[in-house]
């Protein structure tokens, strides 16, 4: 498992992060066509108790912890974007790396931020800090950068991700990937409850696509 560090700018604050880390079997012992099952079934909901004819952002999200928080970067909520794409405007649900669909699904049925890492690519120790300024890194299609007060991570490396940027590209999860790291993220003061909702909702999207995946949650 990987050990995680609070640094000092986190030694006084609330931030209670989340962690699931998964050990996936061979491909073979997947059952992707319960998880596409899953999926279907949990738009079908979304789409049930969020009509598009009544649709209202600012109700539905205006009070959303993250929604706020990113507002304070100027920045737009991810999961908000994802979850009217596919529940709201009828865009297709990922299809190429299951491991990271879950992720996704959690998103957007939970609300809640997540992300998906290889954990054999995180070299040693993580440390989370908050940043204190802007520090660019590597991320899936472009070059990153931390923002001051920002949740990050970094290993002995670099930074493995900043809750307003993403995910790098270093420790991404692959199709390939059979160890994976899926960290939940906070803002200041949230609710722990919110984050143990989550991390169950995740766990169980996990044993549908394979029930024999070994699982360790953890909340920091």
């Amino acid at each position: 498992m990987i050990n995680f560090i609070k640094d000092a700018t986190l030694q006084k604050s609330t931030f209670p992060f989340g962690v699931v880390e998964v050990s996936f079997p061979a491909e073979e012992n997947w059952d992707k066509a319960a998880f596409r099952a899953l999926a279907e079934q949990e738009i079908a909901r979304l789409k049930a108790e969020y009509p598009q004819d009544s649709y209202d952002r600012k109700a539905v999200w205006g009070e959303n912890r993250y929604y706020r928080f990113f507002r304070k970067f100027k920045k737009t909520y991810p999961v908000m974007l994802q979850f009217e794409s596919v529940v709201l405007k009828d865009r297709p649900f990922p299809d190429s790396n299951p491991l990271s669909e879950i992720a996704f699904l959690m998103e957007i049925t939970t609300f809640v931020l997540s992300g998906t890492h290889d954990a054999d690519c995180i070299s040693g120790d993580a440390v989370l800090y908050i940043a204190d300024r802007k520090e660019d890194f590597e991320g899936m299609r472009e070059t990153l950068h931390t923002y001051p007060n920002d949740f990050c991570a970094r290993d002995r490396d670099g930074i493995i991700f900043s809750l307003i940027a993403g995910t790098d590209k270093r420790t991404c999860a692959k199709s390939v990937s059979r160890n994976v790291l899926y960290p939940i993220f906070c803002t200041p003061d949230m609710p722990q409850q919110e984050i143990e909702d989550a991390i169950s909702t995740l766990c169980r999207y996990v044993k549908v696509l394979c029930p024999k995946a070994e699982i360790h949650s953890r909340i920091i």
